[in-house]
């Protein structure tokens, strides 16, 4: 399988990743996480504590979308 051939909607954005694109810190992402329920859940693909969190790019740029709306609407 080609990762790179992967469409757009099923590929992934690690944390330290997002937080770059974001221009925040981890603290901030977790922040989001605890305190806005639209903003996207990460998947872990092991139980373990220190598992790698990785963020689906498409929800990410939805959740993003629908904030630029709520701002344009207000």
């Amino acid at each position: 399988m080609n990762i790179e051939a992967l469409p757009q909607d099923q590929k992934l954005i690690t944390k330290p990743n997002l937080c770059r694109a974001m221009d925040m810190t981890r603290s901030g992402i977790d922040k989001l996480l605890k305190n806005d329920p639209g903003f996207p859940r990460p998947l872990k693909f092991s139980d373990s504590q220190q598992a790698q969190c990785y963020f689906p790019i498409a929800e990410v740029n939805a959740w993003l979308d629908a904030k630029l709306a709520e701002r344009g609407a207000a």
